[in-house]
């Protein structure tokens, strides 16, 4: 498994870390507030990217 470059070992190093320092009752919480930033980059990435599909097929059209 690599996940970013990272892998086993360091995940389990970081989610150690992330344990000790946070504590376990807000975890969860880091992890889920985690996850909805990454749905939200993702589905800014993917308006970008249609935003730019559709202004070059505009481009191509003019032409």
């Amino acid at each position: 498994m690599n996940i970013f470059g990272i892998g086993i070992p360091e995940v389990a190093v970081i989610v150690l870390l992330a344990l000790l320092i946070f504590g376990p009752k807000r975890l969860p919480q880091l992890g889920k507030t985690f996850g909805k930033t990454i749905k939200g980059l993702q589905s800014a990435s993917k308006e970008f990217e249609s935003e730019l599909n559709k202004t070059l097929k505009l481009n191509e059209n003019d032409e």
